[in-house]
């Protein structure tokens, strides 16, 4: 199947009229599979899961059925905490879902709630989303008085009431156990691992944590099954996904396509090009944790194995956010943005982290003013390679988010930087 040929599953409602109403998303086939689901035993659905390959699409791509094989077999109570903070910068597919199609995020909730056996589920949603927790919050409770939540959900025995929390607004809040810490009341600072969530998460008790385009695809693993999932993308990353193409194009949004679609496809096909038909100069392929590509590397598979430290520099292929940035790019710019984001997103509680970012971001700032040295990018090179959850120096993965974009940029760019810092200091900037 060529990639144009392609007919969207997870947007397959946007655009509909009204579908955001209970009766109109029922007209169209809605909560049939979780009728469907709720005559199969909830370990058969765990299984048909682990067999499909699904990859949590909220950046890591762990997979989704594995980690609900970790729940204690022997638990009396579980909970389901759905990620919809999407807080990493170029990210939006969440959003679009949410607001376009609530009800099908619900009923993907609602199926994988009763495969890992949870009576509550809270979705963690950003406080900047005002119009998709309304839009959900009416969905919850239309879905409430129809039965398909609370007591006895179509007559199958199942519980489940659904709750929405909007958080305060961190990049942090992103990481799992911060998400938990919040949603507990308390200060978001990510937890030690192990235990992991699954073992003892929200209040002590196993917790799932999946994030919401994750578990839409669970609603149609079930209904079409693992092998049909299989049929899409790659063999190491299959299935649908979403993904958001921003920055300099002609028509940024969010387009669906199998796993491995090309990346010069989304920003030349899906997204129109770029800009006045300008040259590129930089693209982040999935967020900005991800790293930066320049224009010679665009020429690549989306899926989760196509970017690794080896091959192209990048942490991974994230959460599919892609930002185009064209030849009128200033890359100094960019790498005082980047340093000033991570700075400011440090939750401070591991040393390195919050004094490596602190310290690349005031460097940022002096080259930014005027008073760069070349010695600074060495530095900044130097000290991404000394923090990090990989080094074993990090309770989160938040400075190796910090650490890829920024080693990516002063060793791809980095004679660009320089030329950008020579003409600072030409023009008498001010040193900060």
């Amino acid at each position: 199947m060529s990639d144009s040929q392609y007919k969207p599953v997870l947007l397959r409602n946007r655009g509909v009229a009204e579908v955001r109403k209970l009766a109109v998303y029922r007209e169209r086939g809605g909560y049939k599979v979780l009728e469907k689901a709720l005559k199969s035993e909830p370990a058969a659905i765990v299984d048909q899961v682990r067999q499909s390959g699904l990859l949590g699409r909220g950046g890591a791509g762990f997979p989704t059925g594995l980690k609900w094989t970790f729940l204690p077999q022997g638990r009396t109570k579980t909970y389901l905490c759905v990620n919809a903070d999407e807080a990493e910068p170029g990210t939006f597919c969440n959003r679009v879902q949410m607001e376009s199609d609530p009800h099908q995020v619900l009923e993907g909730i609602i199926i994988s709630a009763y495969a890992v056996r949870a009576q509550r589920a809270y979705v963690y949603i950003r406080y900047e989303y005002p119009q998709q927790a309304a839009a959900l919050e009416s969905a919850i409770g239309e879905a409430r008085e129809a039965g398909l939540l609370g007591r006895n959900i179509l007559g199958s025995g199942f519980e489940l009431e659904v709750h929405l929390f909007r958080n305060a607004g961190a990049y942090i809040c992103g990481e799992e156990t911060g998400l938990l810490e919040s949603l507990e009341g308390k200060r978001p600072w990510p937890r030690i691992k192990p235990p992991y969530p699954a073992i003892r998460g929200l209040a002590g008790e196993p917790t799932i944590i999946n994030n919401v385009e994750t578990l839409t695809c669970v609603l149609h693993i079930v209904d079409r099954g693992a092998d049909w999932f299989r049929s899409l993308g790659t063999e190491r990353s299959p299935g649908p996904k979403l993904f958001c193409v921003s920055g300099h194009v002609k028509s940024p949004g969010v387009f669906e396509r199998p796993l491995g679609v090309n990346l010069k496809t989304l920003i030349y096909e899906c997204a129109g090009g770029v800009r006045e038909d300008r040259s590129i100069k930089a693209v982040i392929p999935g967020g900005i944790s991800t790293g930066f590509l320049t224009a010679d590397e665009i020429d690549v598979p989306m899926a989760f194995e196509s970017f690794t430290r080896e091959k192209n520099g990048c942490l991974g292929m994230g959460t599919g956010a892609v930002v185009v940035l064209d030849e009128t790019t200033d890359m100094l710019k960019v790498l005082h943005n980047t340093a000033r984001f991570f700075s400011s997103e440090s939750c401070g509680q591991c040393t390195q982290c919050r004094e490596g970012t602190g310290w690349m971001y005031k460097m940022a700032r002096r080259m930014l003013a005027g008073g760069g040295r070349s010695e600074d990018l060495d530095i900044i090179a130097e000290q991404t390679e000394r923090m990090g959850m990989m080094t074993g120096q990090s309770i989160c993965g938040l400075s190796d988010g910090a650490s890829y974009p920024l080693r990516t940029l002063v060793t791809k760019f980095r004679a660009e930087l320089e030329e950008r810092m020579e003409e600072r200091k030409a023009k008498g900037l001010a040193v900060a």
